[in-house]
């Protein structure tokens, strides 16, 4: 059986076939989602749906390009969603770079009360960090993340840098990226991982594996990212889905989930 520790069913993406879509996924092997928050909107419809399914979890959080505008009645009302029982973190929250708005002390104004909050409510962290990755390690530092556990998502820095963030006790989250014939950099880090600090993930609709790049991703799509985690560490995909999924229910504190 396989975890989805990260995806995003309330997109729009998914607006014409969700149910039929989520309704398939257990007899397809998928056990566990968790569905994640990226605005205020977003996390209100993650609660949302965590209440339509009894597999899918969720994490509430205002990522890094949607912090903008944030406000602190925003984090009110995140620490309320996170008081829900299948409420299991707080995220995604971070840093992006890649484009020039929010302002850089805008985003990290939000990361490190995120964190808090997290801190607070006693829920790990999910990490989103794009061009960002020495700040994002020396915040993480410097707030006392290790404090706080969590999941750094869509991995994608070397291994030099996996290094800080295993330093700090964080998981690692790896999707279909992995299978793409350009992900050296990320094969290598993946090869230095432990494996006991991996968990799959989609960020569906995005990031669909090869042979689907480009198309509308979903976590029925995970086999093919545990095929080739398997050829990299020299394990068979069961090895591979069976230790993930452990992994997964650690990192999010799940107890009642069974295969």
């Amino acid at each position: 059986m396989i975890f989805d520790t990260h995806a995003h069913y309330d997109d729009e993406a998914f607006d014409e076939d969700r149910d039929m879509l989520l309704s398939s996924m257990q007899e397809h092997g998928i056990a566990g989602i968790v569905n994640i928050g990226a605005s205020m909107e977003t996390s209100a419809h993650t609660v949302e749906l965590t209440k339509t399914y009894d597999f899918i979890y969720g994490a509430v959080g205002v990522h890094p390009n949607e912090t903008g505008g944030m406000q602190e009645a925003d984090l009110c009302q995140l620490r309320q969603w996170s008081a829900w029982e299948k409420i299991v973190a707080i995220g995604e929250i971070g840093l992006d770079y890649h484009y020039p708005e929010p302002p850089k002390a805008v985003q990290i104004r939000w990361f490190e009360a995120q964190m808090d909050l997290a801190r607070e409510v006693g829920l790990p962290i999910i990490v989103h960090s794009r061009d960002a990755a020495q700040d994002t390690a020396d915040i993480m530092k410097a707030n006392h993340a290790e404090e706080i556990g969590g999941v750094v998502h869509c991995y994608s820095y070397t291994k030099e840098f996996a290094r800080e963030f295993l330093n700090m006790d964080y998981y690692f989250g790896i999707g279909g990226v992995l299978t793409f014939s350009n992900a050296k950099k990320l094969k290598e880090a993946v090869s230095y991982i432990p494996l006991e600090k991996i968990v799959l993930e989609t960020d569906c609709p995005y990031l669909a594996p090869t042979p689907h790049r480009g198309e509308r991703n979903s976590s029925l799509n995970l086999p093919y990212v545990v095929e080739v985690l398997a050829q990299i560490k020299e394990k068979t995909p069961r090895e591979i889905e069976e230790i993930t999924f452990q992994n997964a229910l650690r990192l999010y504190r799940i107890q009642t989930l069974t295969q």
